[in-house]
C-alpha cells in the first residue's frame, strides 16, 4: 500500500505525540510514587518511630506498617528500592510528620536523620534505680547499664568506683540520640561532670579539705534530711563543724540507706546498730560515697555552707518540714523529744 508524504508525516506525529503521552503518564506515575503524600499518622500528629540496632530493611518495613503509616506500600517500597534503602538502614529515633512523601520518608531514614531524645537525670538512690530510669528513655536495657557500671575495670577509667559511681550523674536534662551505646552513654554522662566541676567548685571543695566526691557524698545526705532548699546550707555547715571537731554525722538518712528500707520514716536504736560502711552513727566521717544523686543547688550549697555554731539539729514537731538547729546537746535532747512525742501522737512508729 501506497502512502504519500501527508499520511506519513501525520503517522509520525501522531508517533511522537503518543510517545510523549506515555511518557508524561510514566512521568505522572513516578512522580506520585515519589512525591505524593503517601505517610498517614494518626490523628495527623507526629508519630515517633523507634529503629533498633541491628535492624534490617525488612524489619523496618514491618514497624512501619504495623504503625499504620504507609497508604500505598507498593509505591513505598518501589521507591525504597530505587533509592537503594535496604543498603542504607540507621537505627535511631525518628519523628515522622504526617502527610509527606516517601521520597521526603526514605530521605529520612537512610541518610539517619533521628531527632535526640530529652535525658533527664534526677533523684535516684541506687545504680538499679538509675539504670531503669535511664532505659526507659534510650535504647541500652537497665541490666545492661547495671552491669556497665558495676563493672569495677570500667568505671576506674573514668576515676570512679562502686560506691561513687552514683556522684558522676549530674542531674540536667540532655539532649542524647536515643541508639546511644551504653558505653557512649557513660562516656557522655563524665564529659558533663567533668565540665560541671569546672576550676572554681574545684577550688571551693579544696578549701574545705574535701574531694569532689565527698561534697556530692554530703550533698546527697542533705536532701534526704530536707526538702526545703533554703536549709541546705545551714546543714552543710552543721556537717562541716561535726566532722571538723570529729563527732560522728549520724545522720539518719545514711542508716535507712544501710538498711534499704527508704519508705522508713523514723529510725529507731536498734537501726542504728546495721554495720555498713554507710552508717554514720557506727562510722565517723562521710560514707564512701554518695546515698543518692544530689540535685546541683545541694551540690553549690555546700560548696557555699553557711557558717555558724550549729552541731545538732532536729525535725520540727509541727511537721512543717523544716528543722530546728542546737549548738548542745542539752538543747537537742529537748527539741528531739518533742519531735519523738509528735510521731507517737500520730501513730508513725517506723
Amino acid at each position: 500500500m501506497k502512502v504519500n508524504s501527508r499520511t506519513l508525516i501525520q503517522i509520525i506525529i501522531y508517533s511522537i505525540l503518543a510517545v510523549f503521552i506515555i511518557a508524561a503518564i510514566e512521568i505522572a506515575l513516578v512522580f506520585r510514587k515519589v512525591y505524593v503524600p503517601n505517610v498517614q499518622t494518626s490523628g495527623g500528629e507526629p508519630y515517633i518511630l523507634y529503629i533498633p540496632s541491628g535492624s534490617s530493611y525488612d524489619d523496618v518495613l514491618e514497624l512501619l506498617y504495623t504503625g499504620d503509616l504507609i497508604k500505598n506500600r507498593d509505591d513505598f517500597e518501589w521507591v525504597a528500592e530505587k533509592k537503594d534503602y535496604r543498603a542504607h538502614v540507621h537505627s535511631g529515633r525518628y519523628v515522622i510528620r504526617h502527610n509527606i512523601s516517601n521520597n521526603a520518608l526514605i530521605n529520612m531514614l537512610r541518610s539517619g536523620l533521628q531527632e535526640p531524645v530529652q535525658v533527664v537525670i534526677n533523684s535516684a538512690r541506687t545504680i538499679q534505680e538509675l539504670s531503669e530510669k535511664i532505659s526507659q528513655q534510650i535504647e541500652p536495657d537497665a541490666d545492661t547499664l547495671i552491669y556497665l557500671l558495676q563493672n569495677e575495670q570500667f568505671i576506674q577509667e573514668y576515676g570512679f568506683d562502686r560506691y561513687t559511681i552514683l556522684g558522676m550523674f549530674v542531674p540536667n536534662t540532655y539532649e542524647i540520640w536515643w541508639n546511644t551505646s551504653a558505653e557512649g552513654f557513660v562516656d557522655r554522662m563524665y564529659r558533663e561532670y567533668d565540665r560541671f566541676w569546672t576550676r572554681e567548685r574545684v577550688g571551693k571543695a579544696a578549701d574545705m579539705g574535701l574531694t569532689p566526691n565527698q561534697v556530692i557524698t554530703m550533698a546527697s545526705i542533705i536532701i534526704k534530711e530536707t526538702t526545703k532548699e533554703d536549709e541546705y546550707s545551714r546543714i552543710a555547715g552543721l556537717y562541716v563543724n561535726r566532722l571538723s571537731k570529729g563527732i560522728k554525722l549520724q545522720a539518719d538518712p545514711t542508716v535507712i540507706y544501710s538498711i534499704g528500707n527508704f519508705e522508713r520514716q523514723r529510725v529507731l536504736t536498734m537501726d542504728t546498730q546495721v554495720d555498713s560502711p554507710y552508717n554514720t552513727y557506727l562510722y565517723y566521717g562521710l560514707p564512701p560515697g554518695p546515698i543518692a544523686i544530689p540535685s546541683v543547688s545541694s551540690i553549690d550549697a555546700v560548696l557555699d555552707y553557711e557558717k555558724h555554731d550549729y552541731i545538732y539539729f532536729c525535725a520540727r514537731d509541727d511537721f512543717s518540714g523544716y528543722h530546728v538547729f542546737s549548738r548542745t546537746l542539752e538543747q537537742h535532747n529537748r527539741n528531739a523529744r518533742l519531735y519523738q512525742r509528735a510521731l507517737n501522737q500520730r501513730n508513725i512508729l517506723r
